[in-house]
Formats: C-alpha cells, structure tokens, sequence
C-alpha cells in the first residue's frame, strides 16, 4: 500500500513538474504577446490583447499537455479532448481576461507594470483551476495506479504493455527509475 502511494504521488509530481514547465512556456507566449499587442496594433483594446495573446498561449498548451505532460493518460478520441481543454482554457482565459478588464477599468490601471501585474495575477487565477481541471476532466482517463503493469509489488516493468504502447512504457520507464532512486 506504501508502494501504491508512493508511485501514485511519483506520477503526481512529474505531472506537475511536466505542467510546470508548458506553463511557464505558455506565460511568456501569453505575457510576451500581451505587451506586444498593447504596445502596438491593440494599444487602445487591452482586453482584445489579453485574449488573443491568452488564445495563442492556449494552443501550446493543448499541444505541450497532451503530447508531453499528460500523454501517459488513456485518453479520450482527440475531439472529445480539444473541446474539453478549449472549455476549461475558455473558462481559464475569461477569468485571466476578466481580471485584467477589472483592474483596467475598475481600478484604472494604466500603467504598464500595473496591467503586467494584474495580467500575471489572473494568469496565476487560471493556472490553479486549469491543473485542477485538466487533471479532473480532460486528462481524466489515467488508470489506477494498481492497474498498471509492473505494479504488483517489487517488480519491475520493463516493456510496453502491448506493442507499440509507447505512453504505457513512458509511465513504467519513469516508475522504474523512481523505484531504483528510492
């Protein structure tokens, strides 16, 4: 039962660590794009900006998630899946989007390290649902842990379950080196 915790937690944080590193990626695509856009061609539409940048953004990221961070996962036909991410990314990107409209003409935030700091702020607001919601709805289909070959004990996976089952032999590739570390 320790084992099973251990490996569960194991997956927990490459996932995290996976979604860390598209997300970092995806905050320069977005605040890159931002200041770009309100620097230039959207000067006077800061909420425009903060959506198209946001949108660009979103694409790597379906495309990071998918192909990397989340690729061990049973997923889901690919169309199911890019509707599920887009709706939580929508969702995301109208709180990110919303934050920042707030600051701008609630608050009358102008300035540009003002509207940079309400941008990161509700990039941070989107980042904590999005892992919550990619974990629970759009990536959902991983198998228990328990499932999974190569978990029954102190044995060792060392193959795909079935040929070319390449995500299936990433996830006992990084299980094995966890058990040999640990």
């Amino acid at each position: 039962m320790l084992q099973r915790l251990r490996l569960t937690l194991d997956v927990l944080w490459r996932e995290l660590a996976k979604f860390g590193v598209i997300g970092l990626i995806s905050f320069v695509i977005d605040l890159g794009g931002f200041n770009l856009l309100v620097s230039g061609a959207m000067e006077h539409k800061i909420t425009t900006a903060k959506l198209v940048s946001g949108a660009v953004a979103t694409v790597f990221a379906w495309l990071g998630n998918r192909y990397w961070t989340f690729r061990h996962r049973r997923n889901r036909p690919v169309h199911h899946e890019v509707v599920l991410f887009f709706v939580v990314n929508g969702i995301a990107l109208a709180v990110s989007a919303g934050w920042v409209a707030l600051a701008h003409y609630a608050f009358h935030v102008h300035g540009r390290l003002e509207l940079n700091v309400a941008a990161f702020i509700g990039i941070g607001f989107g980042t904590l649902f999005r892992f919550w919601a990619y974990r629970r709805f759009v990536f959902a289909h991983e198998p228990d842990v328990a499932d999974l070959p190569g978990d029954t004990g102190d044995e060792q996976y060392d193959g795909p379950a079935a040929p070319g089952d390449a995500a299936q032999s990433d996830v006992a590739a990084d299980r094995k080196s966890a058990k040999t570390a640990g």
